[in-house]
C-alpha cells in the first residue's frame, strides 16, 4: 500500500530542545533550592511529557503538593523561554519542504503539552506544514498508548498500513506497532538507545533519508506489513534537493 501519513514526534525528530529543556528543569530545582542536574541526566528524562519530567528531575523525596507546585513553575518558566535555544535540527525544513512538494500528509504527536508544541510549531514556521498537531494532553491517554495515533489516522482518512510514524524514541515504536502502522527511528534525536529494545521497521541518520524511504514507497508502496526489524534507508525515493 502507499504511504500516505507520516506522524511525526516534535522533541528530538524535528527540533533540537534539549538546552531550553535542561535550564527549565533546572530553574524548576533551584526554586525549591535543589542544585542543578546534570543536562545529560535531564535529556534522559524527556519523552513522556511534563508531568514525568518533573516527577523524575524532583525525585521520590517531593511531596505531591511541591510537585504540583514545581510542575506549574516549569510550565510557565519553560513557556517564556521555550524559544530561546530551541532549533529545528538540520535538514528538516527542506526534507519537509519535499515531502509537501510531493503531497504527503503530515502530523504532529507528540507528549509534550499541545498548546506550547503548537506555539513551538508556529514559532519556527512550520504551521503551514502539518494537517494536525496533537499533544500529551489532547486524549485521555499519551504515547506509547495509541489512541491518539488511531485519531489521526481516522481523521487524516490513512489506513494503519498507509501511516508510518517518525520518532527519536522506542515510545514512538510502541506507539506505531500498537496501532498497525509502520515505524521509522531517527538516530540524531534524544533516545536512539531505546531502539534496541524496540527496534523501528526503518532507521534514518538524517531527515534526508526519509525522503527516499517515502519516495520508494509511493512509487511501489510497502510491501508485507510492519516487522520488527530495523532496515536503512536504502536508494530511490524522492530527491533531497
Amino acid at each position: 500500500m502507499p504511504l500516505e501519513l507520516l506522524v511525526f514526534d516534535l522533541d528530538g525528530t524535528l527540533i533540537d530542545s534539549k538546552l531550553d529543556l535542561a535550564l527549565s528543569v533546572n530553574a524548576t530545582r533551584a526554586d525549591l533550592k535543589l542544585p542543578p542536574l546534570p543536562h545529560e541526566t535531564i535529556f534522559s528524562y524527556v519523552g513522556n511529557g511534563a508531568p514525568a519530567l518533573i516527577r523524575r528531575a524532583l525525585g521520590e523525596g517531593a511531596s505531591e503538593e511541591q510537585f504540583q507546585r514545581s510542575l506549574q513553575f516549569f510550565l510557565d518558566y519553560y513557556r517564556a523561554h521555550m524559544l530561546e535555544n530551541t532549533r529545528l535540527y538540520p535538514g528538516i525544513r527542506e526534507t519537509l519542504d519535499r515531502l509537501a512538494m510531493a503531497g504527503v500528509q503530515m502530523a504532529v504527536l507528540t507528549n509534550k503539552p499541545v498548546r506550547f508544541s503548537r506555539d513551538l510549531i508556529r514559532g519556527l514556521g512550520l504551521a503551514d506544514r502539518f494537517s494536525a498537531v496533537y499533544g500529551g494532553n489532547s486524549f485521555d491517554t499519551k504515547k506509547p498508548n495509541p489512541e491518539g495515533l488511531r485519531h489521526l489516522m481516522a481523521e487524516l482518512h490513512a489506513a494503519p498500513q498507509e501511516t508510518m510514524v517518525v520518532g527519536d524514541s522506542g515510545i514512538d515504536v510502541q506507539t506505531a506497532r500498537s496501532a498497525g502502522a509502520w515505524s521509522c527511528g531517527v538516530t540524531y534525536g534524544f533516545q536512539p538507545e531505546t531502539f534496541a529494545d524496540n527496534p523501528p521497521d526503518f532507521l534514518v541518520n538524517t531527515p534526508a533519508e526519509l525522503l527516499k524511504i517515502v519516495g520508494n514507497a509511493r512509487q511501489g508502496g510497502l510491501s508485507g506489513r510492519p516487522s520488527e526489524l530495523a532496515r536503512p534507508a536504502g536508494d530511490g525515493g524522492l530527491p533531497a534537493e
